[in-house]
C-alpha cells in the first residue's frame, strides 16, 4: 500500500496491531482461547468482538502468531507430551515474529479494505479481496503447516464479500483458522455469526489503558482518569482525543455550557472556528463526539439525580447538575441528544459549513438550558 494511503487496519498515531507487542486489559479473551486451544478442540472460526479500540487486532495477530509459532500438541510418544502453553506470547525473535513484521509469513493472510483503481482506499471490503484467498490455500497447502486468516474488520464486508467468507466458513480447509475482527457484529449475517465461536473484550480501565498508552508512545498520566471516561476505555479513541487535544475541547464545550442559558457568544465562535481550522474533518467529528458525550451525561445526571463519577473536567458536575436538576431535564437532554446527533450527521453527509453546524448545535443547546431554568 502506497505511503499516501492510510492502512485501514491502524490507528493513527499508533504502531500497527501487528507490531504491538503486549495486549493489556484483556486476560479473559487471551484465556478462553487458550483453554479451547489447550482442550484440543480449536474452533476453526473466530469473532473477536467489543468496542473500537479495545485490543481486537492485537489480540487477533498474537493468536495468529501463536498458531504459526507452536507446534501442534501431540501425545509426546516415549518422553510424555510438553507442558500446554499457558500464553500467548511469542519471542521477538522467533523466525515466525520476524516474518510477520516483514509482511513475508506465507501461513498469514489479513483481509482489510483494498485499493480501487484510482488509488483511493475502498469504503468496504469487496468479493475480489476474500476471493484472493483460493490463491493463499492453494499456495499454503504444500507445506501441510497451520495456516491463519484475519479479517479486518468483517463488518466492512460488502453482501458478495460476506457471503464468499461465508463458504469457507461452512466448509473450512484444513489446518485454518479465521479470525474475524468485529465492531459491530449485528451487521454481520447470522449466519456467519453463528459459524465462529466469539471472543467479547471489554473496554479498559484506566490502567490498562495507560499501559497500551504508553507501548504507543503516548502516555499521559495526569489526565489518564479523563481519558478513560471520554475514550470509554478505548486505546484509539484515546490516541485521538491526545491527537487532536480533546481533552481542550471537552473543557471548552463545559464552559459553554454553563453560561447558559446566557450563552457565551465568544467562547461559541471559537469553538466553531475550532471545527473549521487544522485538521478540521476530524476536529469536527471529534467534536461531534464530545457533545455527544456531554450530552448523554445531562441525561444521565437528570435521570438518576446526580452527575455521574468521574468528572472529566474539573467543575463539570456542578454544570451538569445545574443544566439537569430533574427526571424531566434529564429528558429533554435525551431528546435534544437525538435531534443534534442526527442534524449534525446529516450536515456531514451533505457537506455544510462545521462552524455553522456546531453553532446552530450550540443554540439548541441554549434553547434546552432555558427550559430547566
Amino acid at each position: 500500500m502506497s505511503d499516501e494511503v492510510p492502512a485501514p487496519d491502524q490507528v493513527p498515531g499508533a504502531p500497527h496491531p501487528r507490531e504491538t507487542a503486549c495486549l493489556f486489559g484483556q486476560d479473559a479473551a487471551e484465556q478462553a482461547f487458550l483453554d479451547a486451544y489447550c482442550s484440543g478442540r480449536l474452533h476453526h472460526g473466530w469473532l473477536l468482538t467489543g468496542p473500537q479500540g479495545v485490543g481486537k487486532a492485537t489480540l487477533a495477530w498474537r493468536i495468529a502468531r501463536f498458531l504459526l509459532a507452536t507446534p501442534p500438541m501431540t501425545d509426546g510418544g516415549l518422553f510424555g507430551a510438553p507442558p500446554p502453553p499457558d500464553t500467548l506470547d511469542i519471542a521477538p525473535d522467533h523466525p515466525v515474529s520476524h516474518r510477520i513484521l516483514a509482511g513475508a509469513e506465507p501461513g498469514l493472510a489479513a483481509i482489510t479494505r483494498s485499493v480501487n483503481d484510482q488509488g483511493r482506499l475502498r469504503s468496504e471490503i469487496v468479493v475480489d479481496d476474500v476471493r484472493k484467498l483460493g490463491r493463499f490455500f492453494g499456495l499454503s497447502a504444500a507445506d501441510g503447516g497451520r495456516r491463519v486468516v484475519i479479517v479486518d474488520s468483517a463488518d466492512e464486508m460488502n453482501t458478495s464479500a460476506a457471503n464468499a467468507l461465508l463458504k469457507m466458513l461452512e466448509e473450512p480447509p484444513a489446518r485454518t483458522t479465521l479470525l474475524l475482527v468485529s465492531h459491530q457484529p449485528s451487521h454481520l449475517l447470522p449466519t456467519i455469526r453463528s459459524r465462529c465461536r466469539t471472543l467479547r473484550l471489554s473496554p479498559l480501565k484506566p490502567e490498562a489503558l495507560q499501559a497500551a498508552l504508553d507501548q504507543a508512545g503516548a502516555g499521559m498520566p495526569e489526565e489518564i482518569a479523563d481519558l478513560a471516561v471520554l475514550a470509554s476505555g478505548s486505546v484509539g479513541a484515546a490516541l485521538r482525543l491526545i491527537e487532536l487535544d480533546g481533552l481542550k475541547l471537552y473543557g471548552e464545550l463545559l464552559a459553554i455550557l454553563a453560561s447558559l442559558p446566557r450563552l457565551d457568544r465568544q467562547r461559541a465562535l471559537a469553538l466553531a472556528e475550532a471545527a473549521a481550522g487544522r485538521d478540521a474533518a476530524q476536529r469536527f467529528d471529534l467534536l461531534l463526539k464530545l457533545i455527544e458525550i456531554v450530552l448523554a451525561r445531562l441525561a444521565r445526571t437528570g435521570a438518576t439525580g446526580r452527575p455521574p463519577e468521574p468528572e472529566v473536567r474539573q467543575g463539570e458536575a456542578k454544570v451538569l447538575a445545574g443544566l439537569a436538576p430533574d427526571p424531566e431535564s434529564g429528558r429533554r437532554w435525551a431528546e435534544i441528544a437525538a435531534t443534534i446527533s442526527a442534524r449534525a450527521r446529516h450536515g456531514q453527509a451533505v457537506n455544510l459549513d462545521p462552524a455553522a453546524l456546531v453553532l446552530d448545535t450550540v443554540f439548541k443547546m441554549q434553547d434546552t438550558a432555558s427550559w430547566s431554568q
